[in-house]
């Protein structure tokens, strides 16, 4: 059962089901109440009419032995004295609320016990007839059978003065029987109505989780298969499905990007790594059997070159994995001072150009790693001269790095950024290096929220925001 609630469809259909049903019920309420109290109001006014026509006669002077009374099936009529006495009643009218219907005496000729005047300062006037009606509900028994009835009593004065109190009925039976009916055809048209939206909210949400479950089975063969290339059906729909479609897609491209990106880096990392560790063992090897052709230098120029090598990649790796740098305040000037202070064995001095104190968020270390990276560059592609400059743009602290050599060319300003490229062609062979250099600066950038790019001839430039 868990399982079978636990698809979207069946919730979806459940949950549309259960909304329409609470709407219709309070709909359906609403109505049968709407339609009992008009049906009642209707009633209301016909017992209203007739009392009314009934005390009209009284009051304009007919006896109450001759009044016009309407036929007791459909209008019982009672007609009382103030004292309770029955002075008039319709035909077959038994009783009225349970109180048997009797006695049926005029009244004397002359009014009631006390003055006309009283009766002026106490209510109506003899020939007239009241205004307000008063409602209520009872029963009334006619012939052999009782039955509910609205009734509405009116008070009229005859001529003489005499009080009378007429009580006339209107039947309730076609206002239940309406409201019976109304209530009938909602019993059995409302689970009619649910089975239609069930099913109508089944089938379309199955229809539009259909490329949901189509992206679900391609995801599916991916994963089982491993092969990246592959890409989920997008429907065309422009909807919140084919977005997820899309995403889905981008998301896999940004995947097999990456697997295809760690693949050439661990096999150009192997590369690397191979050359001067077969060097160094080389070496060892002729030192162990011949120790007077051990060549100590060059064994320590692999190793550093295996040390650096070992410190680029471990770097990579951490930035990589997503390593936040320190957030701490660096002031670009004196890193670019102390940076050229400590570079005593360069081939060409480093100048320093124009220096503003601008100070940006980060981490030293790697800020620092950016700078040396920069300037090994230049050393190694230089003619005769390398400057670094800091300026403020703005929001932006840039700090520049250029050379005398012979510049990148357009095309490849963008992949001398990528992990173990050396341009061979366009710039001198990087002796030593590995292609690394740059690819780290421009990572560090990135993480630093900065940008890492080369202008025109060798001028290479790194922005980063102020603090």
């Amino acid at each position: 059962m868990r399982r079978v609630l636990g698809k979207v469809r069946v919730r979806a259909a459940l949950g549309a089901t259960l909304v329409v049903a609470l709407a219709l019920v309070a709909a359906g309420t609403a109505l049968l109440l709407v339609l009992k109290n008009n049906l009642v109001g209707q009633a209301d006014l016909q017992a209203e009419n007739a009392a009314r026509e009934v005390a009209t006669q009284i009051a304009t002077g007919t006896p109450y032995g001759k009044l016009d009374l309407p036929d007791g099936d459909d209008r019982p009529v009672v007609v009382l004295a103030e004292d309770g006495r029955v002075l008039a009643a319709g035909d077959d009218v038994r009783a009225v609320d349970g109180k048997a219907v009797t006695a049926r005496q005029a009244p004397a000729a002359q009014p009631p016990a006390g003055s006309d005047d009283d009766d002026d300062d106490q209510g109506i006037k003899p020939g007239e007839v009241e205004d307000e009606a008063h409602h209520s509900g009872g029963t009334a028994t006619v012939g052999h059978r009782t039955a509910d009835y609205r009734f509405a009593t009116v008070e009229a004065k005859d001529t003489q003065g005499g009080k009378a109190v007429v009580r006339a009925g209107s039947p309730l039976a076609a206002e239940r029987a309406a409201v019976g009916s109304v209530r009938t055809a909602m019993l059995i048209g409302l689970p009619c109505l649910l089975l239609v939206v069930a099913a109508v909210t089944w089938l379309l949400t199955r229809r539009a989780l259909r490329p949901v479950e189509g992206i679900r089975t391609e995801m599916a063969a991916i994963t089982a298969s491993a092969d990246l290339s592959r890409r989920v059906p997008e429907p065309g729909s422009r909807d919140e499905i084919d977005r997820l479609a899309r995403t889905t897609n981008e998301t896999l491209g940004a995947l097999q990007a990456s697997v295809e990106r760690q693949r050439r880096f661990v096999a150009d990392a192997s590369h690397e790594l191979r050359s001067p560790i077969a060097s160094l063992r080389t070496q060892l090897e002729v030192g162990i059997a011949h120790p007077e052709l051990l060549d100590a230098e060059g064994a320590v120029q692999d190793a550093v070159r295996l040390q650096n090598l070992a410190a680029d990649l471990l770097l990579l790796a951490r930035l990589d994995a997503g390593e936040r740098p320190a957030d701490t305040r660096i002031d670009l000037a004196a890193l670019v001072r102390e940076e050229v202070s400590q570079r005593v064995g360069d081939r060409i001095a480093v100048q320093v150009g124009e220096v503003t104190g601008v100070e940006v968020a980060g981490s030293r270390s790697q800020v620092g790693r950016v700078l040396g990276n920069l300037l090994d560059n230049a050393q190694r592609h230089a003619a005769g001269a390398v400057r670094a400059s800091v300026v403020r743009e703005g929001a932006w602290a840039v700090l520049r790095v250029e050379d005398d050599g012979p510049g990148v060319p357009p095309e490849e300003r963008e992949r001398i950024f990528e992990r173990f490229v050396r341009l061979d062609d366009a710039r001198s062979r990087d002796d030593g290096g590995a292609g690394l250099g740059l690819a780290i600066a421009r990572d560090v950038a990135q993480r630093h929220g900065g940008t890492l790019t080369v202008r025109e001839g060798s001028v290479f430039e790194l922005r980063l925001p102020v603090a």
